[in-house]
């Protein structure tokens, strides 16, 4: 503790506040990010499931799952202007410095972005004007749009991890950018992967994850059993591949950013037959207290021997380090993704053994139970691999080039910290409200589920959709039907509530 808070005393005294505003952005926006990312896929998945089978209740799938991600799409562009602005405002030493080299994929950002809102509103309102068929392949770009946007925040957070492409003139400015080698740096390819993966398997958890809350509230109809197999096949198919992707990117970690990986597994000596600990915690001295000591493991997973040799975070100054706490905060966060996906892994495995011998969902509470709480791990362990990587980074902005506090505003402490507490009460209100909207949104399919299900199982494909503009009146033959059933008290439970 004292050595953190001599550190602290000799940074600006808008360092911390500056730092709390980014990080809390930051842990928001990344929030929606599964759903920018992985949802279109998703979505288009059992679009084209539809379209294919003549499935109506995937289209009506599709359908609604469309319309949660224009609402989330609209969230996002608050959240993710807010975080555009602040790299500037926040960090102009930073921006004004390595702008021109890196800045490159906030630029291919931009225009995925952009590209995205438009194919997102083509998607959204051609469900009644376009041919189906033509309507589906005029939203395929829809996904690769996503993932352009993905590989321009991760070519620039890679960069600042592992920064090349340029070199530095007599005055310390960089000169000579070379564009390719400062996008394709060499932690670039494991990060994004490790990151688009993630994405995926969180979306898949958390929508199928709606439906598992439904199964297991009775609602055993197709509606919930196809809502929950198909993103739930996706995400299980892709566990043991992330298991796999993390394991080469933390490797990759060890190879170029050797004290950031000596934080991460709170490595104090530079030692071979280096011990894994889960969950303990460093300090100060170098003494490392709690959790459970795994013998010479750390130096097995980080290259494949005992006689492997990592490097301690004692082998550079103190001022070139993370701090005891900031390594401790890294470690837990590396260890609770480890933990988490371990346990996913098991659950993927569940899933599949049930499905190869009997060809049919598990029927154990128990499995729905977890595969309910899925989604919400995953959104964990997507915060947590974002403060292993910014915590185990630090003090570095741009990594062993220039420091975090060498890069914040000058602007005063106390004005930032006043702009914290106004972007905390605007997000709750817009995280609050984007609640609203899907409760909402919800509420009204199920009510249109229960009240219309007879006269929608009469009707075609493309015929009916639950949202969006309604130029064309449902047939009148429908109607008797409709209210046939709503007095009779039965119901269609084919396409039951979301």
């Amino acid at each position: 503790m004292l050595s953190t808070a001599a550190l602290l005393a000799n940074t600006p005294a808008q360092l911390l506040p500056a730092r709390e505003l980014m990080a809390f952005t930051l842990a928001s926006h990344i929030l929606l990010v599964p759903f920018g990312v992985a949802l279109p896929f998703i979505t288009l998945l059992m679009h084209h499931r539809a379209l294919r089978r003549n499935d109506a209740v995937a289209l009506q799938l599709a359908r609604r799952w469309s319309a949660v991600m224009a609402v989330q799409f609209a969230i996002g562009v608050v959240t993710g202007t807010v975080l555009s602005f602040e790299l500037g405002l926040l960090w102009p030493g930073m921006m004004g410095r390595w702008g021109d080299v890196f800045g490159l994929g906030f630029g291919v950002e931009a225009w995925a972005f952009f590209l995205e809102a438009v194919l997102i509103a083509i998607y959204l309102y051609g469900w009644r004007r376009l041919k189906p068929w033509t309507h589906f392949w005029l939203a395929v770009p829809l996904p690769p749009a996503a993932l352009m946007g993905a590989f321009g925040i991760i070519a620039a957070n890679s960069w600042m991890n592992t920064p090349q492409g340029f070199r530095l003139d007599a005055q310390g400015n960089p000169v000579d950018v070379n564009v390719r080698q400062a996008v394709f740096t060499p932690i670039f390819g494991p990060e994004y992967w490790h990151f688009v993966v993630a994405m995926f398997m969180t979306a898949g958890y958390l929508v199928a994850g709606v439906y598992a809350v439904g199964w297991l509230r009775g609602r055993r109809d197709r509606y919930h059993r196809l809502g929950f197999t198909l993103p739930f096949t996706v995400a299980a198919i892709l566990t043991p591949v992330q298991f796999m992707l993390g394991d080469s990117a933390a490797r990759a970690v060890f190879h170029k950013q050797p004290i950031k990986f000596a934080a991460t597994e709170i490595v104090w000596k530079t030692d071979t037959h280096v011990p894994e600990y889960m969950f303990g915690r460093l300090h100060p001295d170098g003494t490392t207290s709690g959790g459970l000591r795994i013998p010479q493991l750390d130096s097995i997973l980080a290259g494949f021997s005992p006689d492997t040799k990592v490097t301690g975070l004692s082998s550079v100054a103190a001022s070139d380090r993370p701090t005891a706490t900031q390594a401790t905060i890294a470690h837990w966060a590396f260890d609770i993704m480890v933990t988490v996906g371990s346990v996913l892994i098991l659950l993927a495995l569940w899933y599949a053994w049930s499905w190869l011998r009997h060809r049919d969902l598990p029927r154990s509470r128990w499995f729905f139970r977890c595969a309910a709480v899925a989604g919400a791990a995953c959104l964990v362990t997507v915060e947590c691999g974002w403060i292993t990587t910014e915590v185990g980074r630090q003090p570095w902005i741009v990594y062993n080039h220039m420091r975090v506090s060498e890069a914040v505003t000058a602007t005063r402490a106390g004005s930032l910290w006043t702009m914290l507490g106004i972007v905390m009460a605007v997000y709750v209100a817009v995280f609050a409200g984007f609640l609203a909207i899907v409760l909402k949104m919800r509420t009204r399919w199920r009510i249109a589920d229960e009240g219309s299900a007879a006269a929608r199982a009469a009707l075609p494909p493309e015929t009916d959709t639950p949202y969006g503009p309604r130029s064309e009146p449902e047939p009148a033959a429908a109607e008797p039907a409709a209210a046939g059933a709503a007095l009779g008290g039965g119901s269609d439970r084919t396409s039951g509530g979301a």
